[in-house]
């Protein structure tokens, strides 16, 4: 395959999925769409920099994604889900949803040769459990692409490693989640995610139909709040968010929690290291780029409590 006759759409190429796809697609040689909002942000033109085509398309306008997908060979599918930095206030799975069937619905129209769709592990035990609602959300997604009969991909990824880099995870000195303390949690870099979906657009024999769960480590809570600390030189404890303050944040969102404490994603961590075999354990992403990002993180908190108490 040539890939530099080739042209991928990355949608959502802003986000921290999306740009990890572009990165990778365009050391890999392929020329790359990468859709966006906001074409003059920073990522944007950073993107840009690098060597993608920056184009403006909201997922909202099924129309215009349509236009973007013209000519291209294959797209690359992400939306934000519930809770999503970034998201307008009042963002929901039926918002996330709609912007993926129409992502699909464009990809049909424009008669893309490959889709790959970034899910979530969990999905595919729609019929014997109750999912949450982000978990949900992606499954009906994932559906609507096979009605299609669109020649796809479905990457199914379990947490993200980036998740403990910022506020969601780390307030008041500690780290700090719903998820129990002994329960193991499932976690993947970013980074290998795009590396896989590379993967599948260099080789569509192999990959197109493939649907395949994501993981490249699995560690209890404490045992990455150690991790953590570590890495970074200080002392990091894991406080389990109570209950109370889980259900505070909305219903379900509490249920997600219990999901993750009672059922998990149960991915095969051999199955990825079968795929990518240099998929990275947890210690392996602080090494390589995690500590330097929660350091800047940590760094940055300090910083805006230290102007807080002088103003």
């Amino acid at each position: 395959m040539d890939r530099t006759q080739k042209s991928v759409v990355v949608v959502g190429a802003t986000g921290t999925q999306g740009t990890a796809v572009t990165r990778h697609l365009l050391r890999g040689g392929w020329r790359v769409r990468a859709l966006t909002r906001d074409p003059d942000g920073p990522r944007a033109v950073a993107l840009a920099r690098a060597g993608a085509q920056v184009v403006r398309a909201r997922m909202e306008d099924a129309g215009a994604l349509t236009a973007a997908f013209r000519g291209a060979w294959g797209v690359f599918s992400v939306q934000p889900t519930v809770g999503s930095p970034g998201t307008a206030p009042g963002f929901g799975a039926e918002d996330e949803v709609r912007w993926g069937v129409n992502v699909a619905e464009a990809a049909h129209a424009a008669g893309v040769g490959h889709l790959v769709y970034a899910s979530v592990a969990g999905a595919e035990r729609h019929a014997e459990e109750r999912l949450p609602v982000n978990v949900a959300s992606k499954w009906r997604i994932e559906r609507h692409i096979a009605a299609l009969g669109l020649p796809a991909t479905i990457l199914r990824p379990v947490s993200f490693m980036e998740n403990f880099t910022g506020a969601y995870a780390l307030r008041d000195g500690a780290l700090s989640t719903g998820v129990a303390p002994d329960v193991p949690q499932q976690l993947v870099a970013v980074d290998d995610v795009a590396a896989v979906a590379a993967l599948a657009f260099s080789r569509p024999d192999e990959w197109t139909g493939r649907a395949v769960a994501l993981a490249g480590d699995e560690l209890t809570p404490v045992r990455i709040a150690e991790a953590v600390g570590a890495a970074l030189g200080i002392r990091l404890p894991y406080v389990q968010l109570p209950e109370a303050a889980v259900r505070a944040l909305g219903e379900d969102f509490a249920y997600a929690n219990t999901w993750l404490n009672e059922r998990g994603y149960r991915a095969d961590l051999a199955a990825t290291r079968d795929i990518l075999p240099g998929v990275q354990d947890f210690p392996t992403w602080l090494e390589r780029t995690g500590a330097a990002l929660i350091a800047a993180y940590l760094d940055s908190a300090r910083a805006a409590t230290a102007a807080g108490r002088e103003a």
